[in-house]
């Protein structure tokens, strides 16, 4: 059966198969981590990365909201990223987290290219642990307060590209020894996702000039601008 048809539960079934229990169940949640993590970004492109007239739009729609939803995407990435590069364990706690898969891979050679290609993830990663800890998670005082503090390391969309090609490679890695396949994650836009919305509202818009314009013509209806319940 090809792995594009599977199930949630047949994938899991399957990589535990080829894995082993351990290895099997924690590189499958990390997967589904990894799958969710990329549509998320893949929103944020869609809506705030693409087109300046799609900021634009949202912008003439609903700028308090639109700004609201750009800030609470973006931060929510990061903190994902920063999750699934946390130690193993931490406060007592264990974690799920690419870090933990180096430790559990029981192919030689391949234990140690997800280590090295760990390492690397960590490096490309890091400015989200830095959000995580001082921004989103936690709010540093001397920085909220502008004070003399270090500044929040350097974040942006290309960074982001790196770190989640980083955290694909790594669990690549895995899937490479064990199942002879890899994921390419990125996403293609979905129905119902971002586009959609995007093309609700301008259809909205367009309705709205046309409205306007008719009342600027003379012909006014007040029943078009009654407001009603949604």
């Amino acid at each position: 059966m090809s792995s594009e048809m599977l199930t949630a539960d047949q994938a899991k079934f399957e990589n535990i198969r080829v894995m082993g229990e351990e290895l099997g169940s924690v590189y499958d949640a990390l997967w589904q981590q990894m799958a969710w993590l990329h549509r998320k970004w893949s929103e944020y492109v869609v809506l705030f990365g693409t087109k300046k007239s799609r900021v634009d739009l949202l912008n003439e729609t609903a700028p308090v909201f639109t700004r609201i939803v750009q800030d609470a995407l973006w931060e929510d990435v990061l903190l994902h990223i920063a999750r699934l590069t946390d130690p193993p364990k931490s406060a007592g706690k264990h974690n799920l987290t690419i870090q933990y898969l180096a430790q559990i891979v029981t192919h030689a050679d391949t234990k140690v290219t997800v280590e090295i290609l760990t390492k690397e993830t960590l490096l490309a990663t890091e400015f989200c642990r830095d959000w995580r800890n001082r921004h989103i998670a936690h709010r540093d005082l001397h920085l909220a307060l502008k004070r003399e503090a270090e500044p929040l390391k350097s974040a942006s969309r290309e960074k982001v590209n790196d770190a989640l090609k980083a955290l694909a490679a790594v669990m690549n890695a895995v899937a490479m020894h064990y199942r002879s396949s890899t994921t390419f994650f990125d996403f293609d836009v979905a129905a119902g996702g971002a586009m959609s919305l995007l093309y609700a509202l301008d259809d909205g818009l367009n309705v709205e000039r046309s409205r306007n314009e008719r009342q600027r013509n003379g012909h006014f209806d007040p029943n078009e601008y009654r407001p009603y319940d949604l």
